[in-house]
């Protein structure tokens, strides 16, 4: 088929780029990659392709692409269905181990509080160990229900973590941008994903630190503890480990637990993440300033060039440093190029409206 290639791209000082972002590239060369896939097929926009056939019923002109959108009132709805779920099954679990009854061993306060305070310290694995179950049956439901709930915790208070951080977040920069609209977050965007992950372990650490403070003043107020034992509590507390030396002893304790305990699990839990991922972007960031800033050797060459065609062209080149970075793997390529393959209906090398009818057509 007759080719003929775009004219020369311009900058905006209207310099003529040496090539255009995908050059042609000489057919009858294999591309050494994992897979079969050989790329003997140039790299350039065909003109000379057929026109579409727009009568075709088939094929519509002025179709758009649409991207997949998550909505906000998406992530609010699976929320509110696991907060529901949630719901339930804590209320299954209280009417079970309310049912037992006597059969808890431990200080009792109130039946349904003790209830609910021992389902929350079974789900969050904090495990105080002042209310334990005595009969088989007691230890058989209790060995399901820590299972069960486990997850279910797990799933449904991170996903409301991270909804309420990217709240926070936008309400914080919105904040900013009104004390100084000048600077158009210039500082914020210097970084991107850092910048948010910063944030967010901002934002993380100071609920963490307004938790830790609420926990220590109701245990020395309500509780009777002194500040140390207080701290102690609320430590062994927060990271689950629960020794059980100190605990909540008394019913207005244990009901202001049952909701503590949920909040301060997840939020140190969302934090040492949030530390983790700060850190593990800082290493990425510093992995693509030596991959950009690096000279480019003879080695560097012949690893680009895909085509085996002696040079590397613009397009080559920006797929090898986005192998280099991380961003693509070679199997992404693979997968890339069996759909061109799979759309090139003619063998030509190109895509043109002429090969979307032909494989829409074939696929009729």
């Amino acid at each position: 088929m007759a080719s003929e290639s775009l004219p020369p791209l311009r900058s905006s000082n209207d310099e003529t780029l040496s090539e255009p972002l995908l050059p042609n590239m000489p057919s009858g060369k294999s591309v050494k990659r994992k897979g079969t896939i050989k790329l003997s097929k140039r790299l350039r926009h065909c003109r000379s392709a057929p026109e579409l056939d727009e009568s075709n019923p088939h094929i519509d002109v002025n179709e758009k692409l649409v991207l997949p959108v998550v909505k906000d009132h998406d992530t609010k709805r699976l929320i509110l269905i696991g907060a529901a779920a949630f719901v339930v099954y804590s209320c299954l679990g209280v009417a079970c181990f309310y049912a037992m009854g006597s059969n808890l061993q431990g200080k009792s306060t109130n039946l349904i509080v003790d209830a609910l305070y021992f389902c929350v310290v079974t789900m969050t694995t904090v495990g105080y160990g002042d209310l334990v179950p005595k009969g088989v049956p007691e230890r058989l439901l209790t060995c399901v229900y820590v299972f069960l709930g486990f997850g279910l915790v797990g799933l449904l208070l991170g996903s409301a973590a991270d909804f309420l951080v990217e709240r926070q977040e936008i309400m914080l920069k919105s904040a900013l941008s009104e004390i100084d609209k000048e600077s158009d977050f210039s500082e914020f965007n210097e970084s991107g994903h850092e910048t948010k992950v910063r944030l967010k372990v901002a934002i993380a650490g100071t609920i963490f630190s307004v938790l830790f403070v609420i926990g220590i003043v109701v245990m020395i107020e309500v509780e009777g503890l002194g500040f140390v034992e207080a701290f102690y509590l609320v430590c062994v507390t927060v990271t689950t480990l629960g020794y059980g030396d100190f605990s909540f002893q008394t019913m207005g304790g244990r009901a202001f637990a049952v909701v503590w305990i949920l909040v301060s699990t997840v939020n140190v839990a969302q934090l040492f993440l949030y530390i983790a991922e700060l850190y593990t972007e800082r290493r990425r960031q510093s992995v693509l300033k030596f991959v950009l800033s690096r000279k480019t050797t003879a080695s560097d060459l012949e690893a680009a060039d895909m085509d085996n065609d002696g040079v590397v062209s613009a397009s080559e080149f920006v797929i090898y440093k986005l192998k280099e970075m991380g961003k693509i793997e070679e199997e992404d390529i693979v997968e890339i190029l069996k759909e061109f393959d799979s759309l090139d209906a003619d063998d030509s090398g190109t895509l043109s409206p002429f090969d979307l009818k032909l494989a829409q057509t074939t696929e009729l």
